[in-house]
């Protein structure tokens, strides 16, 4: 399955408004953005926006960086002409060219899928430490905002009935090398707010649940993110547990949403938890979405060695997101919504 969406869809182009739809959002005209991770989940729909306000005249540059120009072409190929939009092939690992001035720095290069925290857990630390460490060194030289994407998996493995505001410290199992990615994104926010304190770097932190929708890459291996391709190939919907887990979810539109908006009027030095309560859903019940989408089936099934290592154990991880919402910022997706869109964008 190609990697390029049909981003003509007006249910696509009706979520790049909406992303637009921020008070103040006129403040971002004229600037720049360095945006690691660029051809992900949400870079491609956090660069899509930002281009959509350039024809509306915003004169944003944007700067993507990724490991792949053949995907990027696939997935950012559109750009590739424009005068705002240049793009970088590089290893985040690797600083980041001195000569690029920038207004906001957004690292969301990372292994974000099982199967990479199984099998590249050194990797894994490597991109998100190394590459925040990066993010932060560029904006230190420009006097940048630097927008960190977190996660949730910062608060640990909890096994009860938690919701987690900002202040909850979380539990983590450091006996396995599946800690490699939430013990990473904790040093990585550690490291913010580090170089805020002792450097005077410009943070804001969004705290992201588990992000859907169709700008997913096809080769994600997330539960949810295999079960819309399944989903997509008319298959029945593989459930690897039971499907207690209760998680938090948000489609990728009201992401990007709200990390601009935390961009715009979030507190520098604190962290946000991005999430909707209309999508805080059991994953049997996101399988049986998509099944039911697809008129198939959920079959439960026993996963393999190398899939069960990079799995999270958590059973309940609900964000509240009280405190984005105190800063005005409203999502807009409920899930059956969300799902919807999400299938109808992908199945061009």
């Amino acid at each position: 399955m190609a990697e390029m969406i049909n981003k003509q869809h007006p249910l696509y182009q009706e979520d790049l408004k909406n992303i637009l739809d921020i008070p103040e959002f006129e403040q971002l005209k004229g600037k720049s953005f360095l945006i690691t991770g660029a051809t992900g989940l949400i870079g491609v729909c956090m660069i899509d926006a930002l281009m959509r306000y350039n024809s509306q005249g915003a004169d944003i540059q944007i700067y993507a960086v990724g490991r792949s120009w053949e995907r990027a072409k696939s997935r950012l190929g559109e750009y590739e002409q424009d005068e705002h939009f240049h793009f970088m092939e590089q290893d985040v690992r690797q600083p980041l060219p001195e000569d690029i001035r920038v207004d906001v720095v957004i690292p969301l290069a990372s292994n974000t899928h099982p199967l990479a925290y199984s099998q590249y857990p050194i990797e894994t630390i490597e991109i998100n430490v190394k590459g925040a460490e990066h993010a932060l060194n560029k904006a230190l030289a420009c006097g940048a905002t630097v927008l960190y994407p977190s996660s949730v998996e910062v608060y640990g493995n909890a096994r009860g009935e938690d919701v987690f505001t900002e202040d909850y410290t979380g539990k983590l199992n450091l006996e396995n090398a599946r800690a490699c990615y939430p013990e990473s994104k904790r040093l990585s926010e550690a490291l913010c707010l580090s170089y805020m304190a002792e450097r005077g770097v410009d943070v804001k932190i969004a705290r992201l649940s588990r992000a859907f929708g169709p700008t997913m890459l096809m080769s994600d291996t997330k539960a949810s993110s295999q079960f819309i391709l399944k989903a997509l190939a008319g298959e029945d919907i593989i459930l690897k547990s039971k499907g207690e887990q209760f998680f938090s979810y948000t489609y990728v539109a009201d992401v990007v949403r709200s990390m601009l908006f935390i961009l715009l009027h979030g507190e520098s030095g604190k962290a946000y938890n991005v999430s909707n309560q209309d999508c805080n859903v059991k994953l049997k019940d996101f399988a049986g979405a998509c099944a039911h989408w697809a008129g198939k089936e959920v079959v439960f099934d026993l996963p393999s060695e190398v899939e069960q290592k990079g799995y999270s154990v958590a059973m309940h991880a609900i964000l509240d997101n009280s405190r984005l919402l105190s800063i005005g910022c409203l999502p807009l997706y409920p899930f059956d919504e969300a799902i919807l869109r999400t299938f109808e964008i992908l199945s061009f």
